[in-house]
């Protein structure tokens, strides 16, 4: 029988035993299966399976009628997700498309940059995956690496990054202008789950693909992530382009209150406010959340 060695097999355990704060450790291994690992988080359990199903089933509903919304009417929808590695984005695009038409509905999840694309302005290849009328586009992750990825990877050195900041505001206006509606949501998760659910893709082969050197090498760089993104959600938060930061500790209450956060803020045909919900604004905010 043949073995395979996986990438960045035991480094992120090896990094849990040696390196990670004590505190972290400590909350990790007190943390009791099925509780909510996350500290000041508004709920103490994680919400009940029946009552999520239900709730995203109704959501599903309401996501087709938008999509069908958008589509008769010429709409051009783009939401971007950002936030920390592990914090759930990948489940929550999911959950957003799982029953919308894939050829009106796509994702786009770009690689690094080629040697073309770094000799660009930089905001040009994301240009070029904005939704036509129609369309709706999902970002995994965008124009925000420059603020936060780049900038503690050394990516990017300080006048780059300058000059996004100045540019970022106005491009995002021009979004607006040209009747593109953007929806930035931060999915945010502390240290300690962020860490477990690291172990967790490595413990499982069918998941180890999740990671990569940058989510490894990442968790070192705690607090030089968190400097990078105070300051990026600061400074690129407006009333034309708002963020929404959404808790995600428990994933089943962040999915359900993106999906609302989206959906209370177009005016679709057939909407039904009754079974859409009320986004809880103990789990979405805006950037005070992180800020305390």
């Amino acid at each position: 029988m043949t073995s395979t060695t996986l990438p960045f097999d035991g480094e992120i355990s090896r990094y849990f035993r040696e390196e990670a704060p004590e505190a972290v450790r400590e909350e990790i291994e007190t943390h009791k299966k099925g509780d909510i690992l996350a500290t000041n988080y508004p709920y103490q359990d994680r919400w009940k399976r029946s009552e999520y199903e239900a709730a995203l089933a109704d959501l599903q509903i309401e996501l087709v009628k938008m999509q069908s919304w958008v589509k008769e009417t010429g709409q051009r929808v783009v939401v971007v997700f950002e936030g920390r590695d592990a914090a759930g984005k990948g489940g929550t695009i999911k959950r957003f498309r799982e029953n919308l038409n894939p050829r009106g509905a796509r994702v786009v999840a770009l690689s690094k940059p080629t040697d073309t694309e770094q000799g660009q302005w930089y905001f040009q290849r994301y240009i070029n995956h904005l939704p036509t009328k129609g369309e709706i586009t999902f970002f995994d992750r965008s124009w925000y690496n420059r603020g936060v990825v780049e900038k503690v990877f050394g990516f990017c050195d300080d006048d780059q990054r300058a000059k996004w900041f100045d540019q970022v505001g106005p491009f995002e206006a021009m979004l607006a202008d040209e009747g593109i509606q953007v929806f930035k949501i931060w999915l945010n998760v502390d240290r300690a789950a962020q860490l477990a659910r690291f172990m967790d893709r490595e413990a499982d082969p069918l998941k180890q693909w999740k990671l990569s050197w940058i989510d490894v090498e990442g968790l070192k760089r705690w607090d030089a992530y968190t400097a990078a993104i105070e300051e990026t959600l600061q400074r690129t938060h407006s009333d034309v382009s708002p963020w929404h930061v959404v808790r995600s500790a428990d994933k089943r209450r962040a999915r359900v209150n993106a999906i609302r956060t989206v959906l209370t803020q177009l005016d679709y045909t057939g909407k039904d406010t009754d079974a859409l919900g009320a986004v809880d604004d103990k789990i979405v905010g805006g950037p005070e959340i992180l800020l305390g």
